[in-house]
């Protein structure tokens, strides 16, 4: 699927409604191949945008995990170590 697209669930602090509806556009863009739709399918885009953003708020909403939360810049460093032996940068 579409590497940009990042895990949401079960973080401290949750995640907002801003990050789950860029997800959602990610998400559309990625099975539509449009970055941007025309003007014609600009409207079923947005649509879909929305309801898929509504349906994983639902879903995070009823979902339950004994883990620990994580933390969103444990992460994030993990993620740049990740990035920076990959591709050998500092």
């Amino acid at each position: 699927m579409c590497r940009n697209i990042r895990t949401l669930f079960n973080f401290d602090p949750p995640a907002t409604d801003e990050e789950i509806h860029a997800a959602a556009i990610q998400y559309v863009r990625k099975i539509t191949g449009y970055n941007k739709p025309s003007k014609a399918n600009e409207d079923a885009f947005n649509h879909a945008v929305n309801e898929v953003a509504k349906i994983t708020k639902n879903l995070f909403d009823a979902m339950e995990t004994s883990a620990e939360p994580r933390n969103r810049e444990v992460v994030a460093e993990r993620a740049r170590a990740r990035s920076a032996k990959r591709f050998g940068t500092s």
